[in-house]
């Protein structure tokens, strides 16, 4: 066993002399990549979009939740986009995208083609961790074997880790440092040098016994959040049917004390992971012979709501003596969540193509997300409305899609002459419906 390699690589990180290298500087690359700078390492960030690299050194922040004082420049930290420069570092921590194909199958491309890109400048002493969220076994099945094909003994030469990002942007009671980090290694010495790695940066590290253990628990987190929300989908659909509020039967369960856990229903799942991370268990688990049939019913529940939210509108149009053809519809927010500005996967892109499709003439208003962004889907040439009370009463119908707080709320709701409310923010009336 190479000995001093590990040991030289344990000194680095628990005295803080070890350069950090993150690759991938979106949502959860840059926090973290500024979260080891905070804590006192040299730090080195890497991405393939040289316009997020020109940002980075100009100081500027493309993310809503990283405010521009955090990335003044000083010597502590670097940006490019020379994965040679993966030479200089002594840990690489992947934090690129895992998102599915057209066919709901894993596509890890990211995270193979990051991993050969840096293989050619690594060398012993360094340690390799992903963190993006993928099926159990990415780590031993697709990245050990790029290693030891390239000469290292993992556990001696290098050291493979795998610790499941867990960010939440727009939470303000939580951040990177705050939040626990689950990590493990495909050896002991792996998971030791993970344990010190994360050690120093965030306030608790949870150990597990395998890399598979690890990756397995990103799934389950967000296949809790999957199979519960498309539960209260599923409520709400009936309980619409049952002329209830269904949002009002929430808060009400809501004030047992035990036993109960309140889940909101909405227009769709956003964002990188709850959308896609139960896929990545349902693909893994065909391999094995087991069919997740419980977790795919809940993805095409969740994945049918726009379509669902859809016919709300054209109902609601329709008790106004319009149809969804020609009326003007308003889409407040096309962010997945409230408060941020990231579309990834927001059921408010399915929505306005959807109404688009019908004949709408559609427009959106997002205080965040000031121009539609090119998606995976989905190419819409809109930018955002300014609300007023004369912009807001020419439309036919406002939307709700994404409850932003810095909504006027009071104005839409006295200057709209028709509501269709997808999140519950507003009390039902004779022009407000819920969807």
């Amino acid at each position: 066993m190479n000995a001093a390699s590990r040991d030289e690589l344990l000194e680095k990180l628990s005295n803080r002399g070890a350069n950090i290298g993150v690759i991938g500087l979106g949502y959860v690359g840059l926090p973290l990549l500024l979260r080891f700078v905070e804590a006192g390492y040299m730090a080195t960030g890497f991405d393939i979009d040289s316009s997020k690299i020109e940002n980075l050194k100009a100081g500027q922040s493309y993310l809503k939740h990283i405010p521009i004082d955090v990335l003044s420049k000083n010597e502590q930290w670097d940006v490019t986009t020379d994965f040679s420069r993966a030479s200089e570092v002594d840990a690489i921590i992947l934090c690129v995208p895992t998102p599915l194909d057209d066919y709901r199958q894993p596509d890890l491309s990211y995270v193979t083609n990051s991993v050969e890109s840096v293989l050619p400048y690594m060398h012993k002493g360094q340690v390799m961790s992903l963190e993006s969220t993928t099926y159990p076994g990415t780590t031993e099945e697709e990245l050990r074997p790029r290693l030891e094909q390239a000469g290292f003994k993992i556990g001696e030469d290098v050291f493979l880790v795998y610790s499941p990002e867990r960010e939440d942007p727009g939470n303000a009671n939580f951040n990177t440092q705050t939040i626990p980090k689950v990590c493990s290694g495909s050896t002991d010495n792996c998971r030791e040098v993970a344990r010190v790695l994360y050690g120093r940066v965030v306030d608790e590290v949870v150990p597990v016994s395998s890399t598979q253990v690890a990756e397995m628990t990103k799934i389950l987190e967000n296949t809790y959040r999957a199979v519960n929300i498309a539960l209260v989908n599923e409520l709400k659909m009936v309980a619409d049917k049952m002329d209830i509020d269904i949002f009002e039967v929430i808060r009400a369960a809501a004030t047992k004390p035990f036993g109960y856990t309140p889940f909101y229903p909405g227009p769709g799942l956003g964002g990188h992971c709850i959308p896609i991370d139960p896929f990545y268990l349902t693909w893994k688990a065909r391999e094995y012979g087991v069919a997740t049939r419980f977790i795919e019913l809940a993805g095409q529940i969740n994945t049918s709501m726009p379509n669902y939210v859809v016919s709300k509108v054209t109902e609601a149009l329709n008790s106004h003596g319009k149809s969804v053809k020609g009326s003007k519809v308003l889409v407040l927010g096309i962010a997945y969540k409230k408060n941020i500005d990231d579309t990834r996967e927001s059921p408010g892109a399915e929505i306005i193509a959807e109404l688009l499709e019908l004949g709408a003439d559609v427009a959106y208003s997002d205080p965040h997300v000031p121009k539609f962004p090119p998606m995976r889907k989905h190419q819409i040439s809109l930018t955002s409305t300014d609300l007023s009370s004369e912009s807001i009463s020419r439309f036919n119908c406002v939307l709700v899609v994404t409850a932003h707080d810095a909504f006027p709320w009071d104005d839409i709701v006295t200057n709209a002459s028709l509501i269709v409310d997808s999140r519950g923010v507003l009390e039902p009336s004779g022009k407000i419906f819920h969807a």
